[in-house]
């Protein structure tokens, strides 16, 4: 006689949560209306306008980026959500998971392109974005220096020190 254990797990009809998108298309439809609504809704700048005889307050649209974390709350889940679904889809071979992979890329691609484009034609700030798109140049400096030759040194000398190093690297 075996002892058949706690098997109420295969009691379950189905495992894991359902897709948000039962197709591609949908999920395609559903990130078009996003950026739409990034688009139809700007970001407002208050500006003070100065007239000859008076002063006032306008707004000015200002474009709103579009963001993976915006398209995720947009589709009420997190980001972790859609990288653990990109992810499932890796090294599946069959239509729908092809198709469900080329959509994530165009969503990633147009993100990245307004992005890039915003910046390059200075809408959005080219530093924070160029960070965001692990665009930004490192630049390390390395000195091999023996620590006992700075004990001698004052803060002052040490920091002309490092200036020099810099300017020399």
């Amino acid at each position: 006689m075996s002892i058949k254990g706690n098997q109420f797990w295969k009691q379950r009809s189905k495992h894991g949560r359902d897709k948000i998108f039962k197709t591609p298309d949908l999920m395609w439809e559903a990130a078009c209306e996003y950026f739409q609504w990034c688009d139809d809704n700007p970001f407002q700048e208050s500006v003070l306008a100065k007239y000859k005889e008076h002063s006032e307050i306008e707004e000015i649209p200002k474009i709103r980026p579009y963001t993976i974390q915006g398209l995720c709350l947009y589709f009420g889940v997190n980001k972790g959500y859609v990288n653990d679904f990109e992810d499932a889809l890796k090294g599946k071979k069959d239509k729908i998971s092809n198709d469900y992979s080329v959509i994530l890329t165009r969503i990633r691609d147009i993100i990245y392109n307004q992005k890039f484009s915003g910046a390059a034609s200075g809408f959005f700030n080219p530093n924070i974005i160029a960070r965001d798109l692990g665009l930004s140049e490192k630049k390390e400096v390395i000195a091999r220096v023996q620590v006992s030759e700075y004990d001698s040194m004052t803060d002052e000398e040490i920091k002309q020190e490092i200036d020099r190093l810099k300017k020399n690297s």
